[in-house]
């Protein structure tokens, strides 16, 4: 985790990106979450825009692309400094947080109130690559993209990295390229056929087959949970 977290900060540092914290909103207590609110008292006062001295109340805004937990970091941060339960809806899947909400506040000394707020991504995504990332870690809804398409990404990304656990996860014998091999031995693991029938010389039959779209489901819940391992992606 040290190593992930260091290749990311070098990378945000080259784009001019400061002041990081790490945080897992879904732990009960999470020590970075203790560190957002001094950490963002600091930054607004020594801004040179900040001269309400008789003023310290602070609204701010959370902003980032769907799905990546902003409003399970509102709750967080409410949680830890005002030891209230949930404010603001959140979901496993972009689109949850549909418009501007109202002033949440988190925290009472100093008061903090913030803005849970739609995910957002550029206008136009730079290459098919960077879009399937995001497809696969649910920055856009999996039917706009298709979740056997998602689930192949997510098998060869896994296969480039040599990370294997999805064989002993699904009782695989070994690495597979082969994203259909894949999915019927998942669904084959779980249980998931569906009822197809089959125009034959003799009439027709009903036959039971994998059921790829569920196969598929699992697979991408499973890397989304961290079923598979911690895979950075970029």
């Amino acid at each position: 985790i040290f190593f992930f977290h260091q290749s990311i900060l070098k990378q945000l540092d080259r784009e001019g990106v400061r002041n990081v914290l790490f945080t897992d909103c879904l732990r009960q207590r999470d020590e970075n979450v203790k560190r957002i609110v001094p950490l963002v008292t600091e930054l607004i006062g020594s801004g040179s825009r900040f001269h309400r001295e008789e003023d310290r109340s602070y609204c701010l805004m959370v902003v980032g692309v769907p799905n990546v937990g902003k409003s399970s970091l509102i709750n967080a941060v409410r949680r830890t400094y005002l030891k209230k339960g949930k404010a603001s809806k959140v979901g496993g899947e972009p689109g949850i947080t549909k418009a501007v909400l109202t002033k949440i506040q988190v925290c009472e000394r100093p008061i903090i109130y913030l803005l849970d707020t739609p995910g957002v991504l550029p206008p136009r995504i730079e290459n098919i690559e960077t879009g399937m990332k995001l497809a696969l870690c649910g920055t856009i809804l999996d039917h706009l993209v298709g979740e056997d398409v998602i689930a192949d990404y997510l098998l060869f990304s896994l296969n480039r990295r040599e990370r294997f656990s999805y064989i002993e996860k699904y009782n695989l014998e070994e690495p597979s390229d082969d994203i259909q091999h894949v999915l019927k031995c998942i669904a084959v693991k779980l249980g998931k056929t569906k009822r197809v029938k089959a125009i034959t010389g003799v009439g027709n039959i009903t036959v039971q087959l994998p059921d790829y779209s569920a196969a598929a489901y699992d697979f991408i819940r499973a890397f989304r949970k961290g079923e598979l391992g911690k895979v950075m992606l970029d």
